[in-house]
């Protein structure tokens, strides 16, 4: 197999294992990039191996476990490899900041993922202004999306990924397939230096229906990319339906992405616990205290 002729988004592999790239790409026949986070590395053996250690792990041998993790990865993918910046509710833009720089040196095609929330937003600006390229996450509103286009204004197309989740307003009975269509809307006449990579795909559909919008980027697991390699790799025409059942379609807001970054409200619950749910699953590995 190789990529479709009649696709133009770029797919993407959402996993912290190499073993996971590696297989893909002889099923699929290419991947552009891949995704990772704090719980996806969390899950790799070398993890694993640091955990099950009887002195248990520090957090220097964590962030090299996870330098491994992405060296080996990055080869494998021409597009991209997001690697992911520590971060909790405390953790402020200066730290951010100098971590991005540390992460962005690992490998030659880095993008920095880093929270959308305020802290975040000032690494961002900070960030691409010295040309490192950001992949903002945890994305849930429409505001929090034109926050990130304001906050990198004058970056460069393909230096700021912008990473919609899907499943999680689903979870809650949202249509997060209609926030996916809102965002590519809201970005149609920009200037195209974001580019949504829809994220936190947890069907074939959520996959096929991302393809017929026209996503520039899709990040997916292996087991969703599988399905769709096994499928023969259908992209979807305008005859596709995509079925949201009983879920609450999102309603489309219109903004003003020349506003200052500031004035745009970033809050979101499921912002904040995700960025608790990928601090914790990264805390859960060090050594604990007695």
């Amino acid at each position: 197999m190789s990529k479709p002729e009649n696709m133009h988004t770029k797919i993407f592999l959402d996993s912290g294992d190499p073993t996971d790239t590696k297989a893909l790409i002889d099923s699929l026949g290419f991947l552009d990039g891949q995704t990772t986070n704090p719980s996806l590395v969390a899950k790799n053996p070398v993890f694993a191996a640091c955990k099950e250690k009887p002195e248990g792990c520090t957090n220097d041998d964590l962030w090299t476990a996870y330098r491994t993790i992405v060296t080996e990865i990055s080869p494998l993918v021409p597009e991209s490899v997001s690697i992911e910046v520590y971060a909790d509710k405390d953790t402020t833009a200066t730290e951010m900041i100098e971590k991005g720089r540390e992460l962005n040196g690992w490998i030659p095609n880095a993008h920095v993922k880093l929270p959308i929330n305020t802290a975040g937003l000032e690494a961002a600006e900070a960030l691409t202004r010295e040309g490192i390229r950001v992949n903002m996450t945890l994305c849930f509103t429409q505001a929090q999306a034109a926050a990130v286009y304001a906050a990198t204004r004058g970056a460069k197309p393909g230096e700021v990924y912008l990473s919609p989740f899907v499943g999680r307003l689903d979870d809650r009975g949202e249509d997060g397939m209609s926030f996916i269509k809102n965002v590519i809307e809201m970005f149609k006449d920009s200037d195209g230096h974001v580019q949504p990579l829809v994220a936190s795909v947890r069907s074939l559909d959520h996959f096929l229906y991302s393809l017929q919008l026209g996503a520039p980027l899709i990040t997916a697991s292996a087991k969703i990319l599988r399905e769709w390699g096994e499928a023969g790799q259908p992209v979807p025409d305008t005859g596709y339906h995509y079925d949201a059942g009983k879920l609450t379609p999102l309603t489309y807001n219109e903004y003003d992405l020349t506003a200052d970054w500031h004035t745009f409200d970033l809050s979101h619950p499921l912002t904040e616990t995700g960025i608790a749910r990928f601090a914790a699953d990264w805390n859960a590995v060090l050594i604990k205290s007695k």
